[in-house]
């Protein structure tokens, strides 16, 4: 389905005011889109993705109020953001292995890093999980491939939600939110440099994992990796927090 399709039914569903953001605000979704088809498989397909957005994006329309605090293009782009990754999720083409392999490496990284009260290393892991090096990093560039902008995702399940959260009837939600946003940025700074480099290029200047490789001087998949160990990194050290908020 084209965008100018997609746009002509979404109108329909709104109100004016609705349907002037919507017409407004269409490129948004193309261009979330075509951003996240570069971090993907093939598999995935750009008009399912913006098919997907243009759903986030009514709904961000119908339910945006300034009082939010946030423009509508910046709230927008989170609703389209996470209506595409709800999208993808529902396509499961991440095999089981790959989502437990990644929750072993996090929870070695862990391990290693209470006990030894410093940064995990590679070998450090491997040898913890009982593998060689090499299929250590293949396992890095598994746990990738399945979570390519692996912060949006975990955003999106409400594990280290990144961008701003809606407004709640119930303050102890916005505490709860906004300590935790307090943890996951002194998380992200406590990282090896290479690691928080490799994020804030992929997240903030938004480059793709060949043009961050082309700044650092190192391969695509070696970036991949890097990428994959910063985000297991950081589920392993705020496992604790997510523990004691569910208590």
């Amino acid at each position: 389905m084209t965008l100018t399709k997609n746009l002509g039914i979404y109108q329909q569903a709104g109100a004016p005011n609705t349907s002037n953001l919507i017409e407004d605000h269409a490129p948004l979704v193309k261009k979330i889109a075509l951003h996240l088809m570069a971090r993907l498989p093939a598999s995935v397909q750009l008009d399912d993705l913006m098919q997907a957005g243009m759903i986030g994006l009514l709904e961000a329309a119908q339910r945006y109020s300034a009082g939010k605090g946030a423009t509508f293009e910046t709230y927008a782009g989170i609703r389209i953001r996470g209506a595409m990754v709800d999208e993808i999720r529902k396509g499961d083409w991440v095999p089981r292995s790959v989502h437990r392999n990644a929750r072993r490496i996090s929870a070695a990284i862990k391990i290693i890093e209470d006990r030894n009260g410093r940064e995990a290393q590679d070998a450090e892991v491997a040898e913890e999980l009982g593998i060689d090096l090499s299929e250590y990093h293949s396992s890095l560039a598994d746990a990738n491939s399945g979570r390519l902008f692996s912060l949006d995702e975990l955003n999106e399940s409400g594990e280290l939600p990144l961008e701003e959260l809606e407004a709640s009837d119930n303050p102890l939600d916005g505490i709860s939110a906004g300590a935790f946003q307090r943890s996951l940025a002194e998380a992200i700074e406590a990282l090896p440099e290479k690691e928080k480099l490799v994020l804030s290029l992929y997240y903030q200047e938004e480059l793709n994992l060949k043009e961050i490789g082309a700044v650092l001087g190192v391969s695509e998949s070696r970036v991949s990796q890097i990428h994959s160990q910063a985000a297991l990194r950081l589920r392993g050290r705020l496992s604790d927090w997510r523990e004691n908020s569910d208590n």
